[in-house]
């Protein structure tokens, strides 16, 4: 089927069932980011594959809410498909349910699949459109019955990680979030949330690409602990040391049925991290504390041994990455080299290093205008062939059993204008701005964030996405509670965050500039005034110094730069040739 005759099914489908508008968001039961193949129903419905958006159906018009990080690539994906790009003016808003409130009518339908919905998303329609007399219905799964093949959910295995790998144990993971709940005054607590549950039990999974992930709800309480799950994952030996951490193990599709008889008073469920099926499961006269997982804090604070695993990894993608850069610069002049192509020499090279997994997400290799597309993919359609001249842009990571990575890097092929020199410079002024930042106790994102713009504010330049994200321990590359951009979220950077520090520019059909680390926040030093906090650079790759216009910088960035790459250059070189180390010592030298 087609995107239009899709769409056309899909309509049907509606007209059958009275309903005026259907909604498709991005997600699936666990209110995911990246999905299993059988919940990519943007994908499949329209064509567009970005991970954030939502569809929106009615009888005369189609449109998918995204934000700018994708405008570009939705407008070249949505074409002759029946869809029309609709821009989100503020990134995460659900704008388009204020756009339903002008469309429809008092006694006209809207619908939605619950599992795909978060509460959030679920109570934002209701509260919006039920007091103009406009019906919403919450269980509603269209596509099932015009998707021929969908995809199955995924059985592969999964496997937990020893305490040694972890830092702390299944119990004493399980009790912290218990003395949450107990300061909250809840029986109990579901955990919807993929990588919230891999963190609790120590599990690790292949159920989402680049995810270390498997499908399962953790039910918490003073009752038991139940894991519902794909019990044919697991072997026998891991389900009795769950057993010994006192988690019994279910099947994955019970879990709405033991909802039906659950006892407890008042559970908590995080609004933004549950999907609408599962709430509106819950029991009349169970009380619905609306709190965020307590394991999502409790996860985003590395532990000792944490930390000192990602150093490692830090160097095996460093090593990965120094070959990878030297391999592209030696061949870019023989006009063989692709997007795609040096996509998959990372993966390869990554691949090469012990305890490597999977990539972290999929690989942004961005040459010339294409850099200018934060979140692109190259395709086959697109996929650009590499000259000696212009900008090459590269954002990616690597999953490993010691860590997860994402790193971006820009380079120049050759011929390189002023107006690039000047953007690039600026760009890393910024991100040694943010990695230098010294801030009190209780700061939050947004503070960091402002710090950061700081350079490309007082040139009058900016971009459109935030300055960085949370990132997990093996585990999912975005991870919260913590981010750095300029929504006042209400969140600490607090000791032991891994954060992205990755500020760019971008011009539209000429080229992107983005430079990323990440950041573990670490005391600094206590006064009279404050508990006092300041960030040690984890990436272990060398920043590009031939696109520097010195006279943009002060000389706390000059040696921040050449003390960084030295530094670089000395946790790497045990582990290269004498010919890359040759070449990287070249990379690395003093400006």
């Amino acid at each position: 089927m087609t995107q239009l005759e899709k769409l056309a099914a899909l309509r049907s489908e509606m007209k059958d069932k009275g309903i005026d508008a259907y909604i498709i968001p991005s997600s699936d039961p666990h209110i995911s980011e990246y999905l299993p193949e059988r919940y990519k129903c943007i994908a499949w419905t329209s064509g567009f594959t970005g991970s954030a958006g939502t569809l929106v159906i009615t009888a005369d018009f189609a449109g998918l809410w995204t934000d700018s990080r994708y405008f570009v690539q939705a407008n070249e994906q949505l074409k002759d498909t029946g869809f029309e790009l609709v821009k989100l003016k503020i990134q995460g808003v659900a704008e388009y349910v204020t756009w339903l409130s002008h469309q429809l009518a008092a006694g006209q339908k809207v619908a939605f699949d619950g599992n795909l919905a978060s509460v959030a998303i679920a109570q934002t329609v209701q509260t919006t459109l039920l007091p103009l007399g406009i019906e919403v219905y919450g269980h509603i799964d269209l596509l099932d019955a015009i998707w021929n093949e969908r995809p199955k959910l995924p059985t592969e295995k999964a496997y937990l990680l020893d305490e040694k790998v972890t830092g702390q144990s299944t119990s004493d993971k399980i009790n912290a979030i218990k003395d949450t709940l107990r300061e909250k005054h809840a029986d109990a607590h579901l955990i919807s949330s993929l990588d919230d549950l891999a963190w609790a039990l120590n599990i690790r999974g292949n159920d989402v690409q680049c995810n270390p992930v498997v499908l399962g709800f953790l039910l918490i309480s003073r009752a038991g602990n139940t894991l519902f799950i794909d019990q044919s994952k697991l072997t026998a030996a891991d389900i009795t040391t769950l057993a010994d951490a006192s988690v019994e193990v279910q099947s994955y599709e019970l879990l709405f049925e033991h909802l039906k008889s659950l006892e407890a008073i008042r559970i908590l469920l995080d609004p933004k991290r549950t999907c609408f099926a599962v709430y509106d499961s819950i029991p009349a006269g169970i009380q619905i504390l609306d709190a965020i997982n307590p394991s999502t804090s409790l996860k985003a604070v590395k532990n000792a041994v944490e930390v000192e695993n990602t150093r490692k990894a830090m160097v095996k993608d460093g090593v990965a990455l120094t070959k990878f850069f030297k391999w592209v610069e030696e061949n870019v002049s023989e006009n063989t080299l692709t997007e795609i192509s040096i996509a998959e020499k990372a993966h390869q090279l990554r691949a090469e290093q012990p305890g490597f997994v999977d990539i972290s997400f999929d690989t942004i290799a961005g040459y010339q205008a294409h850099g200018a597309l934060p979140h692109y993919k190259a395709t086959q359609e697109s996929n650009s062939t590499l000259k000696a001249e212009g900008l090459l842009l590269v954002d990616s990571g690597g999953q490993y059993q010691d860590g997860t990575t994402d790193i971006t890097r820009v380079i120049s092929l050759g011929k390189i204008t002023k107006e690039e020199q000047a953007d690039y410079t600026l760009v890393l002024k910024s991100m040694i701005e943010g990695s230098l930042a010294v801030f009190p106790k209780g700061t939050k994102g947004y503070q960091i964030d402002a710090i950061t713009r700081q350079p490309m504010w007082q040139t009058l330049r900016n971009y459109g996405h935030g300055t960085g994200h949370g990132v997990g321990y093996f585990l999912n590359v975005h991870e919260g509670p913590q981010v750095f951009n300029p929504s006042a979220v209400d969140v600490a950077v607090e000791e032991g965050m891994i954060t992205s520090m990755e500020p760019g520019l971008y011009r539209e059909g000429q080229y992107g500039i983005r430079i990323e680390n990440l950041l573990l926040a670490k005391p600094k030093e206590t006064n009279y005034f404050a508990d006092f906090l300041e960030f040690e650079t984890l990436t272990v790759c060398y920043i590009e110094t031939s696109l520097v216009d010195k006279t943009y910088l002060d000389q706390k960035h000059i040696d921040w730069l050449n003390q960084y790459n030295q530094w670089v250059y000395e946790q790497l070189v045990p582990f290269l040739t004498d010919e890359e180390s040759t070449w990287l010592e070249i990379k690395t030298k003093e400006i």
